[in-house]
């Protein structure tokens, strides 16, 4: 039996699939045929936030419950945080670098960026977060595969782009990174550097062979991280951030939410037991929405226009699920402004950030290295 895997046609999205399908070849001892489909987000140049939530993704989905196909592979932070009805994530598999990276035309750092230069993002979230470290750099939109915006570099378009470390390293291109940035300075997507590897619920026998592919810390990680944003009701585009790291049976969870300009954040980070990874992104959600994430978000949502300081679209999509505001009076939270501790690591000297690190699951309280 050949399976069939849908992919979309990007070089990236290729390589990603081809990477799943080898693996598939060599567990189950059955040929795997790429199937290439093109989606909305394909076909159009408009910016990513304008286009809305799943662009990515409804032609592979509409194609598996059409059974063009059996098996569809997806870059998981692309999914919307609903579920679909039919459909299952049958398996994560190992994550790749989930950081951002920088590719700079003089090979130099971020550090080496005078104020003024062009970094090449579309991203509200990497947008929010190279403006708030307050160096007067200027966010320049760029969309297209990283060819494209590797190209557009090398044109002299931009000064500089941000991306995904995992896109570089499928692709071979890992040598082209100037800059690896610490998530203190530029917190990553939730899921991003994470692969999905969708089927129909239906087919059971394909469910239970797909789970060779699965790995735990990475399915916990991500667990966290969407399930933080689908109960802040922010879509993948809105500047929300989010990165989980998995200690034996450990999961921290480091979250997020910026204004547009950078000239906020509130930041939350909390542990919990591997098994509560999905618990601790409800409350770690929860502890920003009282913290003022719900009015930070409506905010955008109510004027979606150009930041003064960024010439990036900042249009954030929302989806709508229910959350819970659940009481976060226990926990210590401390609140770090201009001029009084001094700025977050990557915050801008005009910036407000409320940080806050503690256990949520009951095994006890206090900040964590």
């Amino acid at each position: 039996m050949t399976l069939r895997l849908g992919t979309r046609g990007s070089a990236l999205a290729l390589a990603q699939s081809r990477l799943v399908a080898d693996a598939l070849t060599r567990a189950l001892d059955e040929p795997v045929e790429i199937v290439t489909i093109e989606t909305d987000g394909d076909r159009s140049t408009a910016p990513v936030p304008e286009l809305g939530v799943g662009v990515f993704v409804s032609a592979l989905r509409d194609a598996l419950a059409a059974k063009e196909i059996d098996i569809a592979v997806h870059s998981y932070k692309d999914l919307p945080t609903a579920p679909v009805e039919g459909l299952t994530i049958a398996a994560v598999p190992r994550r790749e670098d989930p950081r951002d990276v920088l590719i700079t035309r003089t090979g130099g750092g971020l550090a080496s960026l005078p104020a003024g230069a062009r970094v090449g993002t579309g991203s509200p979230r990497r947008v929010a977060q190279v403006l708030a470290l307050g160096r007067g750099l200027v966010c320049t939109p760029i969309r297209g595969n990283v060819d494209t915006r590797l190209r557009k570099l090398a044109a002299g378009d931009v000064d500089a782009v941000v991306l995904a470390a995992a896109g570089l390293r499928r692709l071979g291109r890992a040598a082209e990174i100037c800059e690896v940035l610490d998530p203190d300075v530029i917190l990553p997507a939730p899921a991003q550097g994470a692969l999905a590897v969708e089927c129909r619920t239906g087919d059971h026998t394909l469910v239970e062979r797909l789970a060779c592919l699965d790995d735990e810390p990475s399915r916990a990680a991500v667990l966290a991280e969407r399930t933080l944003l689908a109960t802040l009701e922010a879509g993948c585009s809105a500047p929300v951030a989010a990165l989980a790291s998995v200690s034996a049976d450990e999961i921290t969870l480091t979250a997020a939410v910026f204004a547009p300009d950078g000239s906020r954040a509130l930041r939350r980070r909390g542990t919990a037991v591997l098994s509560d990874a999905a618990g601790l992104g409800t409350r770690l959600a929860a502890q920003l929405l009282t913290d003022g994430a719900d009015r930070l978000l409506e905010e955008i949502a109510r004027d979606p226009g150009e930041s003064p300081r960024a010439s990036a679209s900042v249009a954030g999509e929302r989806q709508h699920a229910p959350h819970s505001r659940a009481d976060s009076s226990a926990s210590e939270e401390r609140m770090v402004r201009a001029g009084a501790e001094g700025p977050a690591p990557g915050a801008s000297p005009r910036a407000s950030v409320m940080h806050s690190e503690e256990r949520t699951d009951g095994a006890g309280k206090g900040d964590r290295p």
